[in-house]
């Protein structure tokens, strides 16, 4: 049966395939039941995580119905509607999610009428407090009904993620457990199949040596010129019998084989140039991660949308050469897309269009049409019969922006759309970010005037510009008149409601080059850069009588008069660079405002050596 050294080379070749596929098989499976795992482990994280954005609505909310309540601030009640359909948003969500777990959707279940109690709790307070009825939406607050509702909430949606979080431990666990084997299943099955294959190699070799020596005896000899030399020992295979019989013709045939060769090496320069084909391919990937990786600390370092642009602009064509395009950011308050960065020789004036003019935000992903007729062509292309390529750009759900390019991506330019749109909507929301920490850090939350720390940086800023310019400067100190009666007798709300009438009326009077910060309590600094200190008298004067026309109620009292003292004081080259002698200066005005009288603004004179 086996005589055939084919067929014993076959039945061992076929062993070790049968293992090669069961080992494979094997570590397939466990990668497929790995990657079902770890699917089930995201699928947890966003369960939790739209948990958790249903609970910040709700808090939210109900901080936007206090503070409305409290301070009567229309603003709040705002907050409260939009926190709530956000909260609701994203509890429709959580249905969605838990639909594939019967116990966790009956939590859910169980969870959302105790959130539409919280809800119509909350809206009760609030609507009283609509028909002007404050005291009564007070009242129904303290109550502490709100309290014990809230409550419930919070333990069912604790209840719900402590599963959930269990729930996702043991996905995990499950994951580490199925790669776990899997490695197990490579570091032994591999091995073992080795060792197997070398043993039968050796057996193989050890059947083909003898024949060899006696191939290779007369080979040698045919080679040495000895044309008569023949093969009549038996070889012990059908293989070599052929073999020995072959060679005993090989003398009629050397044309043959001199053809082959040459064939053999045209065979060999056609596998040269596709291996240096691949190298040239791979050579060009590699140069294009590293300039994308340039792109990408470029972005992540731009401060400016500006400076994003100039990235954008510089980067883009050599990243995709040949494909002109335009980026565009989402403007929240206007609901639009702005173009931002435009390069090549791009088809269109880029205006700004709605979210819904574009079929990749719609979709999701990316569109694009290579010819007219062949897809739906996006509201917001100029000619509908040219090809473009689409591409969203999101952050967690959210729109960010669209790269819009013009033409159509081949198969090499696949990836690099990839990682681009990746960097560029990564940078784009790290900038947004910093904008928005940035100004939580300067703005007095209270008043939304600058804070302290703001004053004190524009400060040495507007007296270095002063300093070199030699153009005046000046600095105001101010508080409001009596305000410990206003916590004394109305309550420290009362107090708040003062300083943020006091605030607007200074950042609304003040010019726009004008500096209004909040220096600490019911004191306040304005820094006045170009103007002089007569000319800011007159200002103030205007600012004091607006302030002293001001008429506050809190809870249906009214709060009586309210009236400011100022101090003026202006920078003179021999001060401090940090501004601390001027801002000295007019503390000391204002002190003798408050000793003349009050309610009344005065100019700090220097007294006689």
């Amino acid at each position: 049966m086996f005589l055939s050294l084919t067929s014993r080379i076959a039945a061992v070749g076929a062993l070790v395939v049968i293992a090669l596929l069961a080992l494979v098989a094997s570590l397939v499976d466990a990668s497929r039941q790995s990657r079902e795992s770890f699917r089930w482990v995201t699928h947890s994280a966003q369960v939790i995580e739209a948990m958790e954005e249903t609970m910040a609505g709700l808090r939210d909310a109900e901080s936007g119905q206090r503070g409305y309540v409290l301070t009567q601030n229309p603003g709040y009640a705002q907050s409260f509607d939009r926190r709530v359909a956000d909260s609701l948003q994203s509890f429709s969500e959580l249905v969605e999610l838990t639909r594939d777990n019967p116990a966790q959707k009956a939590r859910v279940q169980s969870f959302g009428s105790l959130l539409s109690e919280r809800v119509e709790l909350m809206r009760q307070p609030l609507e009283l407090a609509r028909q002007g009825r404050f005291d009564e939406a007070e009242a129904a607050i303290v109550g502490g009904r709100g309290l014990d509702s809230m409550g419930q909430v919070l333990l069912a949606s604790q209840e719900f993620l402590g599963e959930e979080r269990r729930l996702q431990m043991d996905r995990i666990e499950a994951a580490e457990r199925r790669l776990e084997w899997g490695k197990r299943l490579a570091l032994i099955g591999g091995p073992l199949i080795a060792l197997f294959s070398l043993s039968v190699s050796v057996m193989v070799i050890r059947g083909i040596r003898r024949p060899v020596r006696v191939i290779t005896r007369a080979m040698t000899s045919l080679g040495s010129g000895d044309l008569d030399q023949r093969i009549t020992d038996r070889m012990g295979s059908r293989e070599f019998n052929r073999l020995a019989q072959g060679y005993n013709q090989m003398a009629d045939r050397l044309a043959t084989a001199s053809d082959d060769q040459r064939r053999s090496e045209r065979e060999l320069k056609q596998v040269h140039h596709e291996l240096l084909s691949s190298s040239q391919v791979l050579r060009q990937r590699g140069e294009v991660i590293e300039l994308l990786g340039g792109m990408a600390h470029r972005m992540q370092a731009a401060r400016t949308e500006a400076e994003l642009a100039q990235v954008i602009h510089a980067f883009v064509p050599r990243v995709l050469p040949g494909l002109p395009g335009v980026l565009y950011a989402y403007n929240n308050s206007r609901n639009l897309l702005v173009p931002i960065s435009t390069w090549g020789d791009h088809e269109g004036d880029g205006d700004a269009f709605g979210p819904d003019q574009c079929w990749a935000l719609r979709r999701g992903q990316s569109h694009f049409v290579s010819e007219p007729g062949t897809d739906i062509v996006c509201d917001h292309v100029g000619d509908k019969d040219h090809a473009y390529h689409c591409e969203p750009l999101l952050a967690s759900g959210e729109v960010i922006g669209v790269l819009h390019l013009d033409g159509v991506l081949d198969v090499e330019s696949g990836f690099r759309i990839k990682v681009l749109v990746e960097n560029i909507a990564s940078a784009m929301v790290n900038q947004q970010l910093q904008r928005d920490l940035k100004e939580q850090t300067i703005r007095d939350p209270l008043t939304g005037l600058f804070n302290r720390r703001y004053m004190e940086e524009a400060l040495a800023l507007e007296v270095a510009r002063s300093a070199r310019s030699g153009s005046p400067l000046c600095v105001v100190m101010c508080d409001v008149d009596h305000f410990k009666r206003f916590n004394d007798e109305f309550g420290h709300d009362a107090g708040d409601l003062v300083l943020q009438a006091v605030a607007a009326e200074l950042g609304h009077r003040f010019r726009d080059g004008d500096i209004v910060c909040r220096y600490g309590g019911e004191e306040f600094t304005i820094i006045a850069p170009g103007t002089t200190p007569e000319a800011l008298l007159q200002r103030i004067e205007t600012v004091r009588q607006a302030i002293a026309g001001i008429s506050l109620r809190h809870r249906n009292q009214a709060l009586g008069s309210t009236s400011m003292s100022f101090g003026v004081a202006s920078w003179r080259p021999g001060m401090d660079r940090e501004g601390r002698a001027a801002l000295q200066a007019a503390d000391a005005a204002l002190y003798r405002a408050k000793k003349e009288g009050r309610n009344r603004a005065v100019l700090h004179v220097e007294e006689a050596a």
